[in-house]
């Protein structure tokens, strides 16, 4: 007979999965990311079930860690510039592919919150309160900080035609 553990995890890994790559940007760390939470989650299943929400517990988790992974690695790692496609605004291309990675690229030159905002309110379709809640901050704090992004979006040279391409769940999928 199987546990509620891994009943939750047959169910949510998917989801769970998704979130930490559109955070990371990267598919092996997702997986790292989602086997070192689930790892703990497994310790302390007893009082996350209890929870009100118990995937909201493991998806606040997944933020969590992420943005603690990101400030170990930014001391310690120095990233190399991508080069397989160059950045381009939407206007150069109709391509939708192209359009897609220039954005994909856009935000994940965003700082962690900021992008973490953004997945969480797009992607996950969270509310405000909700994702103040995941990332343990006000809600005034989480519109400032989607302000920002989207500020910073709308200067990021390579996103030239912003406002006509929208930020969506599918140009960051």
């Amino acid at each position: 007979m199987r546990s509620d553990f891994e009943r939750y995890v047959e169910a949510r890994t998917g989801a769970l999965l998704r979130l930490a790559y559109l955070l990371t940007g990267d598919r092996h760390l997702a997986e790292d990311l989602v086997q070192e939470v689930l790892g703990r989650a497994h310790r302390r299943w007893g009082h996350i079930q209890r929870a009100e929400n118990p995937h909201a517990y493991v998806r606040r988790m997944i933020v969590n860690q992420h943005i603690s992974w990101r400030r170990r690695r930014s001391a310690s790692e120095i990233p190399l510039a991508p080069t397989a496609v160059p950045d381009r605004s939407f206007a150069a291309t109709d391509d939708p592919v192209l359009q897609r990675d220039v954005t994909w690229r856009a935000l994940q030159r965003l700082p962690h919150r900021q992008r973490a905002v953004l997945v969480l309110r797009y992607y996950e379709d969270l509310t405000d309160a909700e994702i103040a809640l995941t990332l343990n901050a006000a809600v005034g704090t989480v519109r400032s900080l989607a302000a920002r992004a989207f500020a910073r979006l709308r200067q990021d040279p390579s996103l030239a035609d912003l406002d006509t391409h929208p930020i969506t769940t599918q140009e960051i999928r």
